[in-house]
C-alpha cells in the first residue's frame, strides 16, 4: 500500500452555481450546509404555524426540562446565550414569553416557570388561537394542565 504523502486530493470549494452533473463533486461541507438549512427551516416553519419561534421554543424546553427546581431567568439565559444570534436574543425572548403570559416569574426567588392554563390570545380574523396555542403547548405542557384540568 502507497504511503497517502504526496498524494493530492481535489480541495476545491463549494461552488453554488454547480450543474447536475457537478453536485457529486461538491465537498462535504457543501452538503452538510445544505442539509443544516434545509432542516432549519423546516423546523422554524412549522413551528411558525403554532406561533413559536426556535428560541422561544429553546427558553420553554428549558424551563420545562431545567431538572428539579425551576431554574433562574440568568439560568436559562445562560444556559442557551450559546445557541442564539446575540448575547441579549434569549433575555429578549424570555421577556416576550413574560409577557405572553407563558411564563412567570417568581418574585420571591426569582425563578421562572411555565403558566398552565394561559388564556388564549386573540389570533388572525378575530380567531381566539387557542386550537394553535393548544398544538403548541402540548410540546411543553400536558394537555388537561394547559386546559385548566378540563
Amino acid at each position: 500500500m502507497g504511503s497517502p504523502i504526496g498524494n493530492t486530493t481535489d480541495q476545491a470549494p463549494a461552488n453554488p452555481a454547480a450543474t447536475d452533473d457537478m453536485l457529486a463533486t461538491q465537498p462535504i461541507g457543501y452538503w452538510s450546509g445544505l442539509a443544516h438549512a434545509t432542516v432549519t427551516r423546516h423546523l422554524r416553519d412549522a413551528m411558525a404555524r403554532i406561533d413559536v419561534t426556535q428560541p422561544q421554543y429553546w427558553v420553554l424546553n428549558s424551563v420545562n426540562g431545567g431538572g428539579p427546581a425551576a431554574p433562574s431567568r440568568e439560568e436559562v439565559v445562560d444556559r442557551l446565550t450559546h445557541l442564539a444570534d446575540g448575547p441579549h436574543e434569549i433575555a429578549r425572548v424570555v421577556d416576550q414569553l413574560l409577557h405572553r403570559a407563558w411564563l412567570n416569574l417568581e418574585l420571591h426567588d426569582a425563578r421562572v416557570g411555565l403558566v398552565y392554563g394561559a388564556p388564549a390570545r386573540q389570533g388572525p380574523r378575530g380567531s381566539t388561537g387557542r386550537e394553535s396555542s393548544t398544538v403548541s403547548a402540548g410540546r411543553w405542557m400536558r394537555g388537561a394542565d394547559y386546559l385548566g384540568g378540563n
